[in-house]
């Protein structure tokens, strides 16, 4: 059966002030240092652990955490915050919640991290950020999976597809089994990007990782398939069950062609349809949970 989620931020929630995105300025962070950066990553795992409770008294059950639980994550390793125990106590807490009740958490990091990039400090960095995620999931004791995904673009071609595609299986051996063994490639929303085909192509067909689907880039980077085509051989490359991602875009909900064409909607109309994939739908809409839980119920009434 389809589960529909949403991202990062509870609407809701966000009024009482429960947030996973404290941080902080550069500035902020070499003057206070690691007790004040552990100070914002508690109240960040605090806010996710409410928001998996709120989720599940609504009965969603697939969540997509906000990268930033832990403020500059990338310049200190998990263990030196002061009150690390604590932090994973809370983490091991919310991985707890989402094995008892099979609710799907995932992470999306930003686009920042180019795996195929060829500038070597863009790599390291790229590798960090990625570990990071890896050393999260690993702190929930969630699976060494794809059901608990790390989905990343590549995001550029550098003039030249074919190697840049090899680069990213390249440097995708540089990765630890904690993220190799979680991580998803996504289609892009730009033309000269990444399709479908072409990351099944570059990327699964030689590393054997899973393409994630999104239905809304798929409309700018259709490469003559059909939605179904696309998400049925976006499916087939998963052994557990798929993600898709769907949104819709805000120049058509308000009518207004000076919106750019790849904004997202706050609502979605659908209908979202998985073509027999039983696929797990991320809404990408900009009143998340409210989203959801609206599609849902129109979904349901029809």
């Amino acid at each position: 059966m389809t589960r529909y989620g949403y991202a990062a931020m509870n609407v809701t929630l966000r009024e009482e002030n429960v947030r996973t995105n404290r941080g902080m300025q550069k500035a902020t962070f070499e003057e206070r240092g690691l007790d004040y950066v552990g100070e914002l990553a508690e109240k960040n795992c605090q806010g996710l652990k409410r928001i998996v409770e709120w989720n599940l008294d609504h009965d969603i059950h697939y969540y997509r955490i906000a990268s930033d639980l832990l403020p500059w994550f990338s310049r200190y390793d998990f263990d030196d915050l002061p009150n690390a125990a604590e932090i994973r106590c809370l983490l091991e807490e919310v991985g707890a919640l989402a094995r008892e009740h099979d609710m799907r958490l995932t992470f999306h990091p930003d686009h920042f991290v180019k795996l195929a990039s060829n500038k070597e400090d863009v790599v390291e960095r790229s590798v960090t950020d990625l570990e990071n995620h890896g050393v999260l999931l690993d702190a929930m004791k969630l699976s060494r999976t794809p059901y608990n995904a790390i989905n990343i673009h590549i995001g550029a071609h550098y003039g030249d597809k074919e190697a840049t595609g090899e680069r990213f299986c390249e440097h995708f051996q540089r990765l630890s089994p904690a993220v190799q063994d979680r991580l998803t490639v996504e289609n892009d929303d730009t033309n000269s990007l990444w399709s479908v085909p072409e990351l099944i192509d570059a990327v699964h067909d030689r590393i054997d990782i899973p393409i994630t689907y999104d239905d809304f880039h798929h409309q700018f980077t259709s490469r003559g398939l059909t939605r179904r085509e696309a998400l049925t051989d976006a499916a087939e490359t998963w052994e557990t069950t798929p993600i898709i991602h769907y949104s819709e875009s805000r120049r058509l909900h308000e009518a207004d062609p000076s919106i750019r064409p790849q904004n997202h909607s706050d609502y979605v109309a659908g209908p979202i349809r998985t073509y027999g994939t039983n696929a797990d739908v991320m809404l990408e809409a900009k009143q998340k949970e409210l989203a959801v839980l609206r599609y849902r119920d129109d979904a349901t009434s029809t």
